[in-house]
């Protein structure tokens, strides 16, 4: 369980790694995907974004004791809707990437606000 909980942890913390561990859903998806997606259909980032909320909070409840305790998830000072702004940015200007790289990024940019 430890070592579970490390391998998450360095999910978020560190550049991707591919064999760390096996990322489903609409977060396994490419940033080029995501674009194409919402092009067609704008709702879709809702779904999109309740993916990466899923993942964010799934890497606090994972995060080792003492490690973004107090961490807001959704701080007055960058609303949910700017949350899904950075997102839609980050997936602009990295098609390369996966949306779950945009979700990691967006963690570290709460984490950087000063949210703990």
């Amino acid at each position: 369980m430890w070592k579970t909980t490390v391998i998450l942890g360095a999910v978020l913390a560190l550049p991707v790694q591919a064999d760390t561990a096996k990322i489903v859903g609409l977060g396994a998806s490419s940033c080029k995907g995501f674009n194409r997606e919402i092009e067609e259909a704008p709702a879709l980032q809702r779904d999109y974004f309740a993916w990466a909320q899923g993942f964010m909070s799934g890497a606090l409840i994972r995060a080792p004791q003492g490690v973004d305790e107090g961490l807001d998830l959704t701080p007055p000072t960058f609303p949910l809707a700017e949350q899904v702004d950075f997102l839609r940015s980050y997936c602009a200007k990295n098609p390369e990437q996966d949306y779950m790289d945009a979700a990691r990024a967006l963690y570290r940019r709460l984490r950087e606000l000063g949210t703990l």
